[in-house]
């Protein structure tokens, strides 16, 4: 059996409370004191309990993150970085997996409580106006990752922008029959997720911009997923006038617009040029061209905000911040087959 804070405090001389009292830097308690009980806990290896120490801090030492889908490669890396910046930190990580609409209420619902977390982060999902409400009268701070809130400090991209950069490297190309393969609109979950969303909003404006009407038989939704997409792009590059190039509003659909135009025998990209979204690990593999977002810098960045946030609660945050992305050109893309 291990030792004990008891243990600690009788061999070092002292009470119960000046041990605690070190355990949790009090300023109470004078240096060479503080260096002998140090001394004493290294010399028996004494690990304090951290449901005890939790207990005597009146807070529990434990972030929460909502992550959706979190074996999606962008999920991942953004949960990568949240892992990386806490790890140096007193607070454990605490993981909730929402897959259903049941387990994103009950997320929403129960991470957000003082007796369960200090503070959470919310990756890509938007909460209703009533969840906000509620998430504010918590009292907890809240992050969120990759949906922009007015009204809750946030981290995250222009996701419109970079559906416009996206598309605006395919029409500089030459491309004017240019598709789009997305997220479904309509489903209940993904509903809540805005990147998809707003990446096709910005591929019609650059369309607009360019001359080019928006045709709806190039623009097909999906669930998110590489079969999913390689299904509905079939569809794209099967009509009768098929488009010249493809826009994925992620790396993981883009793969499946890949594997659509081996299925068909369409040589990429002499005869169809494919770009994607995130560049997860695997797309410079593929040679995939793509948007670049700061995966793993928006997990890392928003632990750093939600720590000033906790150190200070009252000190002013800035409300919105946008991160930068970037066009990375491979070997996917090229001008149109004359």
């Amino acid at each position: 059996m291990g030792a004990t804070i008891r243990d600690v405090a009788r061999k070092a001389g002292v009470g119960l409370g000046t041990v605690s009292r070190v355990l949790n830097n009090s300023p109470l308690v004078s240096q060479p004191t503080r260096e002998r009980v140090l001394a004493v806990i290294a010399e028996l290896r004494y690990k304090p309990s951290q449901i005890a120490r939790s207990f005597a801090l009146g807070r529990t030492l434990t972030i929460a993150t909502i992550a959706p889908f979190f074996t999606r490669p962008s999920v991942v890396e953004r949960l990568r970085g949240i892992e990386a910046t806490l790890a140096g930190s007193e607070y454990n990580l605490v993981v909730f997996n929402v897959e259903t609409i049941e387990r994103r209420a009950a997320s929403l619902r129960d991470a957000a409580r003082r007796d369960r977390s200090d503070g959470v982060l919310i990756i890509s999902l938007v909460p209703a106006p009533d969840e906000v409400a509620a998430l504010h009268e918590s009292g907890v701070p809240i992050v969120m990752i990759d949906a922009l809130i007015d009204t809750l400090p946030s981290v995250g991209i222009d996701n419109t922008s970079g559906g416009m950069l996206a598309t605006q490297a395919l029409i500089d190309l030459g491309h004017r029959r240019i598709g789009f393969v997305g997220d479904l609109l309509d489903d209940p979950l993904t509903f809540q997720f805005t990147s998809s969303r707003d990446r096709l909003a910005g591929y019609q404006q650059a369309l607009t911009s360019a001359g080019i009407a928006p045709s709806p038989a190039y623009i097909e939704h999906t669930v998110h997923g590489r079969y999913e997409a390689r299904l509905v792009a079939h569809k794209l590059l099967q009509v009768a006038e098929p488009p010249s190039a493809i826009f994925a509003a992620s790396d993981t659909q883009a793969m499946g617009v890949l594997e659509a135009a081996r299925d068909l025998g369409l040589a990429v990209p002499e005869q169809l040029s494919v770009i994607g979204f995130d560049d997860i690990d695997i797309a410079e593999y593929l040679g995939l061209s793509t948007v670049r977002q700061p995966l793993f810098e928006s997990g890392a960045r928003s632990v750093e905000l939600l720590m000033t946030i906790l150190s200070d609660p009252v000190a002013p945050v800035c409300p919105k911040e946008i991160l930068s992305c970037e066009l990375v050109l491979r070997a996917t893309t090229s001008a149109p087959a004359s």
